[in-house]
C-alpha cells in the first residue's frame, strides 16, 4: 500500500514520513476517527514506508522486495489484529484463522465497514471480537526476532472489540514494548477502549475527508461509471467518508432497510401519538420483536440505532431551512420534506438521546427486545411534542 494510493490526507502521509525520517517513530500510535476515511489503508502504507529498502521522501518505492510483500500484506514482519466471529463449535479461534481473508479484503478495497467484514467472513448475525485466546498469538509473535526489517509491527483494527483478558495483556506490553516493535491501533471508537491503554498510546486524529478529494476517487474508480454530478452529489451527503459515497452509490440493501425502518417507526408512531391508532401500536410492537430477533443481529441493530440518529439530525437541519448542510440521498430528502417539522427543538434532543442510549444498550447485551419497545413508545411521545 503506497501512501499515494490513498485518499487525500495529506498532513498526515507527510507527518508519517516525518516521524521514519527523522527517526522519531513512536512505538504505539492510535489512528482515531470515523468510518470510511482511511485509517487502516493509512497505517498500512505507514508500515510499508518503515519497512521499505529503497524509501523516498514522499512514498515508498513500491518495487523493492519489501514492497513487493506488503503489497500482498504477506510481509513476515507484519502482524495484523482484527475482530473475528468464532464458528460455532470451535472452542478457540485466532486472527490468523481469518489471516486469508483478511488480506483478500484489504487488496481488493481497502475502504470497507465492519460489517462489510463480518459478512465476508460468517453468515451468523453476530458481534465480532478479538478473542481472549488472541493476547497469547501476540506474545509469541512479538518475542520473535525480526526476519528481514528492522521493526516489527502490529496494526490492531478496532481495538475496541477486544475482550477485556486481551486488552490487559496488550496494556502489559505497552508498558514495556519489545525493542524495534510499533503498534499502530486503528479504532471508529476509540471511548470504547480500555483508558489505560489510551493513556499509553500517541493519539493521532484523522479527518474527514475533503469532499473534492471524494469527488476525485469516485471519478477515478473503475468499478462505477458515474458523471460529474452524481460524483458530487455522493460526495456531498457522504460527511467526509468514502464509504458512505460508495455506499451512496451502489445503494446497499442495508441502507435501504434501514431508511425502510425509520420511515416506518416514525410514521406509525405519529399515527398512535396524534390518531390514537392502536392497530399502529400493534405493528410497531411486532416491529420491535422483529428487529430484537437474532437473525439482524446486534451490530445491524446498532447500525440501525447509528443511522436513526443521523436522520434525526438531518431532519431538524432541513426543518431549520439550514440545506446546505445537509446531507441525505434523493429517497431521504423527499420523505424529509413532510416529516422535518416533527423534528423540532422541543424534541430533538431527547429523539437523540433515546436513539444514542438504545445503540449503547445494545452494545451492552441488554435485552433487545426490551430496548427496541421500549424505544417506540418514547418516540409515539416525543413526537407529540
Amino acid at each position: 500500500m503506497l501512501f499515494s494510493q490513498i485518499i487525500g490526507q495529506q498532513d498526515k502521509k507527510q507527518r508519517f514520513i516525518n516521524s521514519v525520517n527523522e527517526q522519531r517513530i513512536p512505538h504505539a500510535q492510535l489512528l482515531r476517527g470515523a468510518e470510511g476515511i482511511g485509517k487502516l489503508p493509512l497505517a498500512i502504507a505507514y508500515a510499508q514506508y518503515i519497512c521499505c529498502e529503497k524509501r523516498t521522501v514522499s512514498d515508498s518505492c513500491g518495487v523493492c522486495p519489501s514492497c513487493m510483500k506488503f503489497a500482498k500484506l504477506a510481509h513476515p514482519d507484519l502482524h495484523f489484529v482484527f475482530p473475528i466471529i468464532k464458528p460455532t463449535g470451535k472452542q478457540s479461534v485466532v486472527c490468523d484463522d481469518f489471516i486469508s481473508e483478511f488480506r483478500s479484503m484489504v487488496i481488493n478495497n481497502s475502504y470497507f465497514g465492519i460489517n462489510e467484514w463480518y459478512a465476508k467472513i460468517s453468515d451468523d448475525a453476530k458481534q465480532g471480537l478479538i478473542y481472549s485466546s488472541e493476547s497469547e498469538e501476540i506474545l509469541r509473535k512479538l518475542s520473535l526476532k525480526t526476519y528481514e526489517s528492522e521493526y516489527k509491527i502490529m496494526i490492531i483494527w478496532l481495538p475496541e472489540k477486544m475482550h477485556e483478558t486481551c486488552a490487559n495483556k496488550l496494556l502489559k506490553i505497552l508498558e514495556e514494548p519489545p525493542e524495534k516493535t510499533v503498534f499502530l491501533l486503528v479504532s471508529n471508537e476509540p471511548d470504547q477502549i480500555i483508558g489505560t491503554i489510551l493513556s499509553r498510546t500517541q493519539h493521532v486524529h484523522i479527518p474527514r475527508l475533503d469532499e473534492t478529494d471524494i469527488v476525485q476517487a469516485l471519478l477515478s474508480n473503475n468499478e462505477y461509471e458515474i458523471e460529474q454530478d452524481d460524483a458530487v452529489y455522493a460526495a456531498h451527503i457522504a460527511n467526509g467518508s468514502y464509504l458512505n459515497a460508495l455506499s451512496v452509490l451502489s445503494e446497499t440493501d442495508e441502507n435501504k432497510q434501514n431508511f425502510d425502518r425509520f420511515v416506518m417507526i416514525m410514521r406509525l408512531a405519529w399515527q398512535v401519538g396524534n390518531k390514537k391508532d392502536h392497530a399502529s401500536l400493534k405493528t410497531l410492537r411486532k416491529w420491535s420483536e422483529d428487529m430484537a430477533s437474532s437473525s439482524i443481529g446486534r451490530e445491524r441493530q446498532k447500525n440501525f440505532l447509528s443511522y436513526a440518529q443521523r436522520m434525526t439530525r438531518e431532519n431538524f437541519i432541513r426543518n431549520v431551512q439550514q440545506p446546505e448542510l445537509n446531507y441525505m440521498s434523493t429517497p431521504e430528502a423527499e420523505f424529509s420534506t413532510r416529516f422535518s417539522p416533527f423534528i423540532n427543538e422541543r424534541n430533538v434532543e431527547d429523539l437523540m438521546s433515546e436513539f444514542s442510549l438504545a445503540e449503547r444498550q445494545i452494545e451492552q447485551n441488554v435485552n433487545a427486545k426490551m430496548i427496541f419497545f421500549d424505544l417506540v413508545l418514547k418516540v409515539i411521545m416525543l413526537l407529540k411534542r
